[in-house]
């Protein structure tokens, strides 16, 4: 393919003697040196997979770097997100990477951006860039910036990772390839799939993925080798085996060939007001003693980590199946960690004729902030 970027002005001796490496390669050389310093590069979530996408693409110096982010650092993430620090718990992730790439690679421009992307912001956002990077943790996110970047015509490297497993492409329906749609038609129930966060992720893993990704990125912007466009790459880390999906795009309008129909979302209906309760709510309830049944569908991992006294431990699957076990006469709370996993529960639970449950609203990360900050929720 085709190189993004334009080469930058010619190369100053300490330059040439910093990416030495690079010019010595005749898939990058001077001009594709060049290239790397003008282009102008998004990167969406400065985590797991954003800290060594970020850490090498400025080492191999990229000349700016837009980085995506309205989350604070915090203890858990240290385990994998290597760019920050332990003093860094608590700051915002866009200011400690931005610092860390201060120290590393001050020859990059690093553009803090301390936002939620959505689907409303996302293609202003990442207006400009010739490329983006895909690290985000989220659904929402992830469709956000596919949808952002096929209206901008730019492409896009993704990644995703969960426990053990992960997978790679690059996507530019511009070019004939396939959008993360053509991959995943819609996005998946709330709470129907298991986030990192309680699934859990090996953390070397973040590396192994994230320097791919950086690798995809720099063959796009100075156009060497066979990007994985049309190609996504599955990595089974347990196994250590690599495998690789051929993927085709929708064709694009006024040419022969399947359509891609984008679907609409489907609003779920607003639960009743008396479907949940707050954290406060809940332990008012518990402190008077008022007959609560608390069932948490959390993974036996999630529970031993910390959990609320006396809560039952129920699969999450049996209570979306409508089905509860035996349990104390009383109203039933399900909880959770953040509270999706649990209302998706409720409405089963309803739906199967059970109006004495409802669920508590924020889950167990509310607890933390609003009840007991002592709690451990992972």
């Amino acid at each position: 393919m085709d190189p993004l970027v334009e080469p930058g002005p010619p190369l100053t001796p300490q330059e040439r003697q910093r990416w030495s490496r690079h010019l010595l390669l005749p898939s990058v050389g001077e001009l594709g040196q060049r290239r790397l310093r003008a282009a102008r590069v998004a990167v969406v979530g400065a985590g797991g997979l954003g800290s060594p996408v970020l850490a090498y693409l400025a080492a191999a110096g990229v000349g700016e770097l837009v980085v995506v982010d309205d989350d604070d650092v915090e203890a858990s993430n240290l385990q994998r997100q290597v760019l920050h620090g332990a003093d860094d718990v608590g700051r915002p992730k866009v200011d400690s990477a931005a610092d860390a790439l201060a120290r590393q690679a001050p020859w990059t421009r690093v553009v803090r951006v301390p936002e939620r992307l959505t689907a409303a912001n996302a293609a202003s956002l990442l207006a400009g860039c010739h490329l983006v990077v895909d690290g985000a943790d989220n659904f929402a996110t992830r469709y956000a910036v596919a949808d952002a970047c096929e209206e901008l015509g730019v492409p896009e490297v993704f990644g995703s990772l969960l426990q053990h497993d992960a997978q790679v492409t690059a996507l530019w329906p511009a070019a004939g390839g396939p959008g993360y749609r053509d991959l995943f038609p819609a996005p998946p129930p709330p709470g129907s799939v298991a986030s990192c966060a309680e699934a859990g992720v090996l953390g070397a893993l973040c590396g192994v993925v994230g320097s791919v990704m950086a690798v995809e990125a720099v063959k796009l912007l100075v156009g060497a080798g066979e990007p994985l466009v049309g190609r996504l790459l599955v990595l089974d880390a347990m196994a250590m085996s690599w495998r690789t999906v051929r993927v085709r795009g929708a064709a694009p309008d006024g040419a022969d060939g399947p359509r891609r129909e984008v679907p609409q979302p489907r609003a779920e209906e607003p639960l009743p007001a008396d479907a949940e309760v707050t954290a406060v709510q809940l332990a008012q309830a518990l402190a008077s003693g008022d007959g609560v049944v608390l069932v948490d569908v959390r993974t036996d991992a999630e529970r031993s980590l910390g959990s609320l006294p006396g809560s039952a431990a129920v699969p999450l699957e049996d209570a979306v199946a409508g089905a509860l076990p035996p349990l104390p006469r009383g109203r039933v709370v399900v909880l959770c960690r953040s509270g999706a996993r649990s209302e998706r529960a409720v409405r089963a639970l309803r739906a199967a004729g059970r109006t004495d449950v409802v669920h508590l609203r924020g889950g167990l990360l509310a607890w933390a902030a609003d009840v007991d900050p002592g709690l451990v929720v992972a």
